[in-house]
């Protein structure tokens, strides 16, 4: 057995936190000595980037992969990447962005694990047309409770796959994934900023800009009144070609200069988040911008809140939670509306609200839906709880539902009534682990594992 440490845990949240037995392997024979043994329950934990109890095992057993970190293999004519899933996504990256390769999809944040990463499918700001990470993921190497490893893809172990990708880590310990990286001319993106008044500006240009634009996001001012309910910048982009690029950058398009990166040094006092401090930085962030043809680097682009070293600390030493949701199409304007306003007349607000628009979707646990999704970010206060619950009956009422990587607080029997393949996907883990090995915080809340 690797050598384990007593600790405790908390996600990017910061809320809630749990007690385990800490295991930081260094080898493969170190891991399954851990996954082998049958002291309590298990997880596998990345870089800790999930935002709520994914990752926590209080009481029992956590194993840290951030060390089983190898870049196995690399095919550049195919694309296909071979490594271990201690990988980071900002690793990768710094590797073949150079090369002329790029992940074909990425989350808001570089610093996450590809094995973190397919437990949760992540997907990004080009959902509409490149779907989740799953759809890039080859196959995978998992190893199950027995200690057995078991490839899996779309033609071997298949069930198993989809059954893993979007798990949360139920299913066994991934340890290798392969997953086709995408061709690249440059580092930059050429786009532009568009200006929406409200909601209904917002999701027009979403719509007339699908087919031109492969990424769009946009950020949207959830303290708005009803005129302006939802009004939004919206970021639109595609990959530049190296001859759309200014001069200077043309002689090295796939390489952008390194940036000063401040860092959050201690959690902010609680007055920072006030209702009123909320609302002075969204209309500062809205008159701050104008809509018009704009280049953007890679890391503004994809990544802009990891120009900030501990931005989580923003939230105060209470941590926040992230409530993030996805509407059916036919649904989400109203979804969107009658949220937004929920939040207003609440007078919480959240001081980072993102719009994206999703598009088709295969796995059983995978969160994203053909709709619309919001992300809203919440300071742990007093009453919270309550409000979210209420937006839990908001988006359950419409077909949508909650997304898991995000989650600290759902309940077992709103997250079956958002989840209809949770019943197939128990049984695949009923065969592959039915002593319930693999469990976390998050599993047990919701219950697709025994409390």
């Amino acid at each position: 057995m690797p050598p384990c440490k007593r600790g405790v845990l908390a996600g990017w949240g910061g809320f809630p936190k749990a007690e385990s037995d800490i295991y930081r392997p260094e080898k493969l024979g170190e891991l399954a000595a851990a996954v082998a043994s049958d002291q309590s329950s298990l997880i596998a934990r990345g870089a800790g980037r999930a935002y709520g109890d994914a990752a926590l095992n209080g009481g029992n057993r956590v194993v840290d992969i951030q060390r089983l970190n190898r870049m196995l293999a690399f095919d550049p004519e195919s694309g296909l990447l071979r490594c271990e899933a201690g990988v980071t996504i900002g690793e990768i990256i710094d590797v073949f962005l150079r090369r002329g390769f790029f992940p074909p999809v990425v989350p808001g944040t570089r610093h996450v694990t590809i094995g973190g990463s397919v437990a949760a499918d992540v997907h990004g700001k080009s959902h509409h047309r490149d779907s989740s990470l799953a759809a890039h993921v080859t196959c995978i190497e998992l190893m199950l409770a027995s200690g057995e490893i078991k490839r899996c893809s779309r033609e071997e172990n298949a069930e198993l796959f989809w059954a893993t990708v979007g798990g949360m880590g139920l299913t066994g310990v991934i340890l290798e994934v392969e997953l086709r990286l995408r061709r690249v001319e440059s580092a930059w993106f050429e786009g532009e900023i568009v200006m929406a008044a409200n909601v209904d500006e917002a999701i027009e240009t979403f719509e007339r800009t699908e087919r031109q634009y492969g990424y769009s996001v946009a950020w949207i001012d959830c303290a708005g009144k009803r005129g302006s309910l939802g009004r939004s910048v919206i970021n639109l982009g595609n990959v530049a070609a190296p001859e759309a690029l200014p001069p200077m950058i043309r002689q090295a398009p796939l390489e952008v200069a390194a940036k000063l990166r401040p860092t959050v040094p201690f959690n902010l006092p609680g007055f920072v988040l006030s209702s009123l401090g909320i609302k002075a930085f969204n209309t500062a962030y809205y008159a701050m911008h104008r809509s018009g043809p704009h280049l953007f680097d890679y890391e503004t682009f994809f990544f802009p809140l990891d120009s900030i070293g501990h931005w989580n600390r923003i939230y105060g030493k209470r941590g926040f939670l992230q409530y993030q949701c996805v509407w059916p199409l036919n649904e989400s304007r109203e979804g969107l509306i009658e949220m937004l306003e929920a939040i207003r007349c609440w007078g919480g607000g959240s001081f980072l609200t993102v719009l994206k628009k999703f598009g088709a979707q295969e796995g059983m646990l995978s969160f994203p839906m053909p709709g619309y999704t919001l992300a809203l970010d919440f300071p742990v206060v007093n009453g919270l709880m309550e409000f979210l619950e209420r937006l839990d009956a908001m988006v359950l009422k419409r077909g949508g539902r909650v997304y898991l990587a995000k989650d600290a607080r759902l309940r077992s029997e709103t997250f079956r009534a958002m989840y209809p393949e949770a019943e197939r996907w128990r049984r695949v883990k009923s065969k592959i682990d039915p002593n319930n090995h693999f469990s976390s915080d998050l599993a047990r809340r919701v219950g697709l594992t025994p409390a």
